[in-house]
């Protein structure tokens, strides 16, 4: 047995980043840059860690960024409204909000980069490794690379559907399409084949690396989705895995719900299976604070810099908190505003004209102080550009997200809360929601006890039934910002709902999946494009 001692964030998550270079899947023959051989490198598990950094790096460019906008902006629980045009951005965001995406959007663009540059680095590391002497640094390593593989296949082919099945470091051939069924298929196998040969152990020795939890987590979700995927439930499937996790005796859910996303969560958070750590220095990319909150929380959260003032929720979702001592509610910030002593009111120095540009009164220069208070229902003043004025009631617009709290340490928009992928709470509902469509636990578990552990943390009353529209809402909030909601709204066949006031009301079903990038067809004349595109 062998011990790592990675930092906080994780070396290799920052670890020679030029080892490997990523570039897109229809590069796949780029050349290793690196001044290793296999006669002086990786032997140690810090070599092999080093190798591995640019794999994680890479994960943590965009997953918290064009990853988590097409999961979560497209879904009720979350909007990125315009004022007075900033955040308009060509409409950009309206798209993923209004169901009305193209091939050419930024957003569809940039996570199909980041997902197949990350396949394409796994495939060049591996072949690297492939090089060293076999022994037990090797056997764990490979194992954690085909996971981390197969975790970015699993991310590309939930949005994408039909992709393509990258051929191993080295081959010249264009990829063409697969179908969801070869590519669930391939997943599954790389996680079966890999799990024996990971670690079983969770401590700061293999946080934000795949452990064997970090494998069964991603097999329930797979099978928990396979009827969408591959018009195939696998639910009975999705509670072995479940119960795999839950028998280890490894994982428990955290005594303080927030506790999970803090900015100093990390392995010492037992609910968490697999994170993406950042640092608001040495990791960055996680940026939830500076989009979430208003310019004038920077004194209530004793921040360095100053917020943006973007994403914000929709008041239907909001809703969905309705008793008031979950504690669950303290991942939002609604109403009139205070300081962090609850009782010093944030004022906001302004005019009547800059409170309210509709102003029209003589005395619009008049100094008033305004409380801010952040409104529940968005107000359009220009419905088509999503624009909801850029004056002190503009900007008070809308409840906000705060579960990735945020970090006052940090001198730039970047924190350094490690995002949750995987939790042990997730896997708790899951297993409740599988038994619930019909899925058989030998351990005789009841979706109702299931879902009693997460209210009790909660500190709700336990529920008395359990179906899965109550199901639902519990995971609405349990799970909301953690990149899991269009994920959800499709498996519960709610995803062509109406929903944001009214004015997502799109319900054509090719929407299920993303189009396939313009520049990627255009760079690859062998795939086809999803169909409705």
């Amino acid at each position: 047995m062998f011990t790592i001692r990675p930092s906080r964030f994780l070396t290799l998550a920052s670890a020679l980043t030029a080892v490997v270079a990523a570039t897109s899947c229809t590069d796949l023959n780029a050349p290793i840059e690196s001044e290793y051989t296999p006669a002086n490198f990786l032997t140690t598990p810090e070599q092999f860690i080093a190798a591995s950094g640019p794999v994680y790096s890479q994960m943590r460019n965009e997953v918290a960024k064009a990853y988590w906008n097409l999961q979560e902006l497209s879904t009720d629980e979350a909007v990125i409204v315009a004022r007075n045009g900033n955040y308009y951005d060509g409409a950009r965001y309206q798209q993923l909000s209004l169901h009305t995406w193209n091939p050419q959007n930024e957003f569809v663009r940039t996570a199909w980069d980041w997902g197949f540059s990350g396949i394409s680095t796994c495939n060049r590391t591996l072949a690297l490794f492939q090089n060293t002497a076999d022994g037990a640094f090797k056997t764990q390593f490979t194992a954690e690379l085909r996971t981390m593989r197969a975790l970015y296949y699993f991310l590309m082919m939930d949005l994408y559907g039909n992709i393509p099945l990258v051929p191993e470091f080295g081959s010249t051939v264009q990829p063409t399409n697969a179908t969801r069924q070869q590519v669930f298929t391939y997943i599954e196998s790389e996680l079966k084949q890999s799990l024996p040969d990971l670690s079983a152990d969770v401590s700061s020795q293999t946080y934000g690396r795949p452990t064997q939890g970090t494998a069964q987590a991603l097999l329930a979700k797979l099978y928990m989705n396979a009827d969408v995927y591959i018009g195939q439930p696998k639910y009975t499937e999705a509670i072995a895995a479940c119960n795999a996790i839950i028998k280890s005796k490894k994982y428990s859910l955290a005594a303080n719900y927030m506790d999970v996303f803090a900015v100093e969560n990390g392995p010492q958070v037992s609910e968490i299976i697999f994170a993406v750590p950042f640092d608001a220095n040495l990791a960055q990319g996680n940026m939830m604070s500076r989009f979430a909150l208003h310019q004038q929380m920077k004194d209530k959260f004793n921040l360095l810099f100053t917020p943006s003032n973007a994403s914000l929720t929709w008041p239907e979702f909001f809703a969905l908190y309705k008793e008031p001592t979950d504690t669950r509610n303290q991942q939002w910030l609604s109403g009139k505003q205070y300081l962090n002593d609850g009782r010093t009111p944030i004022l906001i120095a302004t005019t009547k004209k800059g409170l309210d540009s509709r102003y029209t009164g003589a005395d619009g220069g008049e100094k008033v102080n305004y409380h801010l208070e952040l409104s529940d229902r968005l107000t359009f003043r220009d419905a088509a550009k999503f624009d909801v004025g850029n004056d002190e009631l503009g900007k008070a617009q809308g409840t906000r997200n705060i579960k990735y709290y945020p970090d006052k340490s940090s001198t730039s928009r970047d924190q350094g809360n490690d995002l949750v992928l995987l939790r042990y709470a997730d896997v708790l509902l899951l297993k409740a929601e599988a038994i619930l469509r019909g899925g058989q636990d030998p351990d005789g578990a009841t979706p109702l006890s299931l879902v009693n552990q997460i209210r009790t943390r909660a500190q709700v009353p336990a529920l008395t039934t359990i179906d899965l529209n109550s199901l639902f809402e519990e995971r609405s909030r349990e799970m909301a910002w953690e990149g899991w909601r269009r994920n959800d709204l499709i498996r519960f066949g709610k995803w062509e709902s109406v929903w944001g006031q009214g004015m997502k009301n799109n319900a054509e079903t090719y929407r299920r999946i993303f189009p396939i990038p313009t520049t990627e067809l255009t760079l690859n004349g062998q795939l086809k494009q999803n169909p409705g595109y």
